[in-house]
């Protein structure tokens, strides 16, 4: 193995790297990656199955296979040039860095109560051996588990989280979907107002310096008396169209009789029932309204306003607690003690659906013939025509699951993706990292789509005060 001393880093990838990004040795630029012989020998180990760890395990061999297919031991020991090209938003890019794999014994450098049998120290020693034998150059472990990260800091090694897989550095810098406007707004853009009305809606063109600012489908409000709240409808950096928004806070504008209880609310029953919008995300914490709002939208859009064939609700199957085993029946007996808030939430809208017992469980009953639940584990090759589709705990999801979710809607279908990404069960995601964050972040330009974080809780006042108490 020959590393020249240069001023490029030397990233030694931990095995948890490469399964949550396949492609993660393409992502490190001009640097220098070096892969020990243990993390080859766990891939090896993980390869089998049809989780999506095991496909990306299979997918980084196939990676390693087309750099190492042509190459001699001498090829091999100056380093693999990582010259396949990338092809992202920014256009072809050439990765000018070379791989390196572990071809001998690197001298065991771990303190005696750190034996070195186990996966991860024996990773940690390598790393020290590489920091020994090239003293000039930076040496940089790259590792999504924070333990090895914490073990690595006790013993003074550079190490460092996969940071490729976020979608933006700060949470708090995520598209909320809102804007509140200065109370001067009209005084600084109104001079050039047009407004007109069209089909029972009115609209204004606005022209000003804040419109470059603004995404298609974005709410804006003016926090006074006036209670101005609109939608954007198109803008082009220059100008932009405005719609008023509906006001579903009252009985008489209730949606399956739900009535929005605040201003965010508000907005999001406009966009789930804005016919040119063909996917909503809701961000927001326990006790918002979120599940709610979606099912009372897509039960009126669904057997009122028949826009949608059936809603289907489907949701990542990751236990809070304990894992209680295998459960028998079909798909939607296995899927019904994952889908609790689903029940909960139609139960509620059966209640207000009718005065008597009867009619109330009537109705029910017809509102669970239009709705259906679907395992994750059957949605890769399914194509959904006009149906209403809800994903639920989707912060729990990866950004390929969620491609591979997303790429099943055929036309007709609308997509709601729901989510607390303060309440992510899944291993190795962050909330800077999540599928969710990941949806919001791409889709926030485009007109036929639609974000709400949802702010406010509506659970219950005891609710509230353990969501800020505990």
């Amino acid at each position: 193995m020959n590393i020249h001393s240069t001023t490029k880093k030397l990233f030694v990838l931990d095995t948890n790297v490469l399964m949550h990004d396949p492609a993660s040795i393409f992502r490190f630029q001009e640097h220098n990656l070096f892969i020990p012989m243990v993390v080859l020998e766990e891939l090896d180990h993980a390869k089998k199955g049809i989780s999506d760890v095991s496909r990306n395990v299979r997918q980084v061999s196939r990676f390693m296979d087309e750099l190492i297919r042509d190459a001699d031991q001498r090829t091999i020991n100056e380093g693999l040039p990582l010259s396949r090209i990338e092809h992202g938003p920014g256009g072809g890019s050439e990765s000018p860095g070379r791989l390196y794999f572990q071809t001998r014994q690197l001298k065991h450098l771990l303190p005696d109560d750190l034996p070195g049998q186990i996966a991860d120290n024996s990773i940690l020693s390598i790393v020290l051996a590489l920091g020994k034998e090239y003293p000039d150059v930076n040496v940089i472990l790259v590792s999504k588990d924070i333990n090895m990260r914490i073990k690595a800091a006790a013993l003074q090694i550079n190490a460092e989280d996969y940071h490729n897989d976020q979608t933006i550095e700060d949470i708090d810098l995520l598209y909320s979907g809102s804007t509140a406007l200065e109370p001067d707004f009209w005084e600084e853009h109104g001079s050039k107002m047009e407004s007109w009305q069209e089909n029972n809606k009115t609209f204004y063109r606005i022209h000003g310096p804040q419109v470059a600012d603004w995404y298609p489908n974005q709410f804006l409000y003016i926090d006074d008396e006036s209670g101005f709240e609109a939608v954007v409808k198109t803008c082009d950096g220059e100008s932009a169209v405005l719609q008023l928004a509906r006001d579903f806070r009252t009985k008489h504008h209730s949606v399956w009789g739900v009535v929005a209880k605040n201003r965010e609310q508000n907005f999001a029953l406009n966009a789930l029932l804005d016919p040119d919008v063909d996917f909503v995300t809701l961000l927001g914490t326990a006790g918002t309204g979120k599940t709610l709002l979606a099912l009372a939208a897509g039960l009126s859009l669904t057997m009122e306003h028949k826009a949608f064939l059936e809603i289907i609700m489907t949701r990542e199957t990751v236990p809070v607690g304990e894992d209680i085993g295998f459960l028998p029946g079909s798909e939607e007996e296995k899927m019904a003690p994952w889908m609790g808030a689903l029940m909960d939430n139609l139960e509620l809208l059966g209640s207000r659906s009718g005065t008597t017992d009867w009619e109330q469980g009537a109705s029910q009953n017809m509102m669970m013939n239009r709705v259906k639940i679907r395992s994750l584990n059957f949605m890769r090759g399914r194509t959904f025509l006009n149906r209403y589709l809800i994903i639920d705990e989707a912060q729990n999801l990866t950004p390929k699951q969620m491609k591979t979710l997303i790429t099943r809607a055929g036309p007709g279908t609308k997509i709601i993706c729901i989510g607390n990404l303060s309440q992510i069960d899944t291993p190795y995601l962050t909330a800077t990292s999540s599928g969710l964050t990941y949806v919001v972040d791409r889709f926030k330009g485009w007109e036929n789509s639609a974000h709400i974080t949802l702010k406010r809780g509506e659970r219950s006042r005891l609710a509230d005060y353990a969501s800020d108490n505990l």
